[in-house]
């Protein structure tokens, strides 16, 4: 298994992710926010990554409380 590491999010943020992951596949907001940022990475990371799709996540993260 990877090393793993903590991270400190807002109570807020989390009680809200709770909501949105009830009746999916996600397990735990660890593995949802593990899912959320290893997508985003690999977007990155892809080289194909416009200006465009960089406002679309940024928007995406909005909507999910990670940027105000």
């Amino acid at each position: 298994m990877p090393e793993e590491r903590d991270i400190s999010i807002p109570q807020s943020l989390y009680k809200r992710i709770q909501e949105r992951i009830k009746g999916t596949g996600f397990s735990s907001v660890d593995e949802y926010v593990t899912y959320v940022l290893r997508e985003v990475l690999s977007e990155d990371e892809a080289g194909e990554f416009t200006e465009e799709d960089e406002e679309k996540v940024r928007e995406r993260l909005r909507s999910l409380g990670y940027l105000e």
